[in-house]
């Protein structure tokens, strides 16, 4: 279980996340939704120990993450909003470094790394430079170093973002499959279809506040006879602007 409590970070004026409290039980896949700078990576990062928050504490499994970092690192594995990282690397190395950080020899990570290679079609490039390859590869390589240890937490920022439809629809089974075990996935998603097919529970961010959290079916409950998109930009965003709209269509028949 996470439990994050009053989190805040500030960057001198600016507040990025305000006083978020959250409970994230194990055996659940949990999203995070909202508009680009709601607080989404924010949140994550500061979970992940990227940042050190402004105040505010976050524990997992009962560690306090301040003063327990590494075991808490110990137990979750991450996947940034880019894959543009470590790019001197090949896969294969890549893999490795990331085995070694969590202490796994080669014997223990080797047939997983196989199956997530064949999965993910990357068995013919593992040891080509990741700087050479395609973003969407680039997203792969991220993805299978951190699936590779396999912890009880996964973190994932934007996962599905630059993925071709086969690799998007088998990352979801993995996530689907790891909270089966009664373990946990958190991930940001832009994408509502997205977030209603996989998410037991999300919270909804604007502007670093908490708006929402909840199961969509809830939150569908809550607003009966509206779709989900409706809702949520109602909620995060803004309708659209219909004489902005009138405007642009105008400029576009001229």
């Amino acid at each position: 279980m996470i439990e994050i409590h009053e989190l805040t970070k500030r960057y001198g004026d600016k507040t990025a996340l305000n006083q978020l409290t959250l409970t994230i039980a194990s055996g659940q896949i949990f999203g995070l939704l909202g508009h680009n700078g709601a607080g989404k990576s924010t949140t994550i990062k500061n979970l992940v120990s990227i940042i050190k928050p402004t105040s505010g504490t976050v524990t997992v499994d009962g560690l306090d993450l301040e003063q327990q970092r590494q075991a808490v690192k110990e137990k979750i594995s991450y996947v940034p909003d880019t894959p543009d990282i470590f790019l001197q690397l090949s896969a294969m190395e890549y893999w490795d470094l990331i085995a070694a950080a969590y202490q796994q020899s080669e014997e223990a990570v080797q047939q997983r790394r196989q199956q997530l290679v064949s999965l993910f079609d990357m068995t013919e490039h593992v040891d080509e430079p990741m700087a050479s390859y395609s973003h969407g590869m680039r997203q792969k390589a991220i993805l299978i170093g951190a699936l590779l240890p396999d912890p009880d937490i996964w973190i994932l920022d934007e996962p599905l973002q630059g993925l071709d439809p086969q690799a998007a629809f088998d990352l979801k089974n993995l996530m689907k499959a790891h909270a089966a075990k009664g373990k946990t996935v958190i991930f940001s998603t832009h994408n509502l279809d997205t977030a209603q097919q996989l998410c037991d529970r999300l919270a909804i961010l604007k502007q670093g506040q908490l708006i929402y959290t909840g199961s969509v079916e809830q939150l569908l409950a809550q607003h009966p006879q509206q779709s989900l998109e409706a809702i949520y930009l109602q909620m995060a965003g803004r309708l659209t602007d219909d004489h902005l709209v009138d405007a642009l269509e105008g400029e576009h028949d001229a």
